[in-house]
């Protein structure tokens, strides 16, 4: 691992991320309201994230045949494992299920609406139109913006980018939101939130202490010794974070005008 070049990035990119890590949304999330509010919104962050995932794993492992090897060993093993965390992790009553899947479930838990959410991945598989997709299901401009920003990335075909965006605006950031979110609202005690306060804890403990580091060693890996690419990276790890923050101020507004 390159640890010169990712400390020097993650320096750079820290006063950004502090930003995130101490945003007023999460005190302002109090009620059962603010929660759902909240999951209703976060849920498209949610999707996006497992298309980032798999955007890595097309781009570093090879998913359709005739197989042929691609990359090397060390880069395959460390974007199989987070996949398989990811899109067939533990259910807490069982068997396995994606994080989407799971964030579904407790949408429906907690009496979240999750109309918006079906209605935009439905109309996106079916016509492979973003902006059709999000015409056609109430979604908030800030939510629209967020998974416009991370499709944009993905299309880009850059998979330095597109780790550095996965890295530091979701596996290394998500512990500290997360953490922050639990302290603020005691989810613990509320039984229709139960599937929720897994999803969150379940989060914490596998970027918090697998997911994060092998992320780290994906972006050292990808850049390499390679000046521009640690520049890029650097760069989309800022507009990550910024898009984050954007998409937290929206939702903060939208909590304080209920």
């Amino acid at each position: 691992m390159n640890t010169t070049q990712l400390n020097n990035l993650q320096n750079e990119i820290e006063g950004t991320r502090q930003l995130l890590v101490q945003h007023p949304l999460y005190k302002s999330i109090r009620t059962p309201a603010h929660v759902i509010q909240f999951m209703e919104h976060h849920v498209f962050a949610v999707w996006d994230f497992m298309s980032l995932v798999k955007s890595l794993q097309h781009e570093l492992t090879v998913t359709q045949w005739p197989w042929f090897t691609r990359t090397t060993p060390e880069l395959r093993r460390l974007i199989n494992e987070i996949v398989l965390g990811e899109e067939s992790d533990i259910h807490p009553a069982g068997g396995f299920c994606s994080h989407f899947e799971l964030y579904l479930e407790a949408m429906n838990q907690c009496g979240a609406r999750t109309n918006s959410i079906l209605a935009f991945c439905k109309n996106y598989e079916t016509s492979n139109n973003l902006t059709l997709a999000f015409n056609r299901a109430p979604v908030l401009p800030a939510c629209q913006n967020f998974v416009a920003f991370t499709m944009g990335i993905l299309q880009m075909q850059k998979p330095h980018c597109t780790a550095a965006v996965f890295t530091f605006g979701r596996e290394d950031l998500i512990p500290d939101m997360f953490i922050k979110l639990l302290h603020h609202f005691d989810l613990q005690d509320q039984k229709r939130f139960s599937t929720f306060n897994y999803y969150l804890k379940r989060h914490i403990e596998i970027d918090g202490e697998q997911h994060g580091k092998m992320a780290l060693s994906l972006v050292s890996h990808l850049c390499g010794t390679d000046p521009l690419k640690w520049q890029e990276a650097t760069s989309y790890a800022i507009k990550a974070l910024d898009a984050r923050r954007t998409l937290w101020d929206a939702v903060l507004t939208t909590i304080q005008k209920s």
